[in-house]
């Protein structure tokens, strides 16, 4: 049962982290979106919100191994466009 407990809290602590990385520092939700009226990330939803839904539907490791591999993709290289959580 604590187990459970921990992972969850685990799993709430980093979605957290986001959120407040969200606020403070981001280019798309936080104080300096006025620089990118239009947004900074190339993707849709940005890769915040796409490591935010990732941990939450497939925990710490899944989840942040495929927001990682998002955050990879997100490069000048790369068009972007609309890439949804599968």
């Amino acid at each position: 049962m604590k187990n459970i407990e921990i992972k969850y809290f685990v799993r709430y602590f980093v979605v957290s982290l986001i959120k407040l990385y969200q606020k403070i520092l981001s280019f798309d939700h936080g104080f300096f979106r006025f620089l990118f009226p239009f947004g900074y990330c190339r993707f849709k939803p940005t890769c915040s919100e796409y490591a935010i839904q990732a941990i939450q539907k497939y925990g710490i490791i899944k989840g942040t191994l495929k927001a990682g591999w998002r955050i990879l993709r997100c490069n000048p290289w790369n068009k972007g466009g609309w890439d949804p959580l599968k």
